[in-house]
C-alpha cells in the first residue's frame, strides 16, 4: 500500500512539477490549482472545497503525463491514482471530491445545456478519453454519491481557472487550510 504524502510533499510537487503547463492549457498546473482554489474561496467554500480544488490534478503533478501521451489518446487516470497518496491524510470528503471531479464533467455534459460547447479545446479532447458524456444511468449512479454536488462545485472552478495571468495568493495562503485538515484526519 502507498504511504500518504506529507504536506511538505505536496509543496514540493508544486514546486517541482507545478511549473509545467496544464494539459493543454496556456497556464501552468500550479497556475490551475491556485486559481481553482481561489474561485473556491471567493464562492464561499468550506476547507474540504476549497482544498480538494487545490489538489484536483495533483495526479497529474505526481504522474506527469507528457502532452504526447494525451494526444496519443492516453488517459492517466489522474482522480483515481492520486487517491492511495491523499488517504489517510485528508477527510474521505476531500478525497472523494477530487475522484469524482472528472465525472462531474461528464455529469454536466449530459444535464447543462450548452455546458459541452463551453468546456476549453483541451477538456473536450479529454472527454473523450474519460469516458464521454454520461447516459442517464451513469448519471443517476454520480449525483447520488454523497460528494456529487461537491464534486460539481469542484467542477465549475475547474473550468473557470484557466486564466492566463490572473493575479491569485499563492499557495503559501492555503496551508492553514491544508494543515487543519491533515491534522484532523489524524485525529481521527
Amino acid at each position: 500500500m502507498t504511504k500518504h504524502l506529507s504536506s511538505d510533499q505536496i509543496v514540493a510537487l508544486f514546486e517541482q512539477a507545478g511549473t509545467q503547463l496544464y494539459g493543454g492549457e496556456a497556464i501552468s498546473q500550479t497556475e490551475h490549482a491556485l486559481q481553482a482554489a481561489w474561485l473556491a474561496e471567493q464562492a464561499g467554500g468550506d476547507d474540504n472545497l476549497v482544498i480538494a480544488c487545490l489538489l484536483h490534478d495533483l495526479g497529474h503533478m505526481l504522474f506527469q503525463q507528457s502532452d504526447d501521451e494525451l494526444a496519443e489518446g492516453k488517459d492517466d487516470l489522474h482522480q483515481f491514482r492520486v487517491v492511495p497518496y491523499l488517504r489517510g491524510l485528508l477527510p474521505p470528503a476531500v478525497i472523494e471530491t477530487i475522484r469524482l471531479h472528472v465525472d462531474a464533467k461528464r455529469y454536466l455534459c449530459r444535464h447543462q445545456p450548452g455546458y459541452l460547447a463551453e468546456l476549453s479545446e483541451a477538456s473536450q479532447l479529454s472527454l473523450a478519453l474519460q469516458g464521454g458524456v454520461m447516459d442517464d444511468s451513469q448519471a443517476c449512479a454520480f449525483i447520488a454519491q454523497p460528494q456529487a454536488e461537491l464534486a460539481i462545485a469542484l467542477r465549475r472552478c475547474d473550468d473557470a481557472a484557466k486564466v492566463c495571468g490572473l493575479v491569485v495568493p499563492p499557495l503559501t495562503h492555503y496551508l492553514n487550510r491544508l494543515n487543519s485538515l491533515i491534522e484532523k484526519t489524524a485525529a481521527i
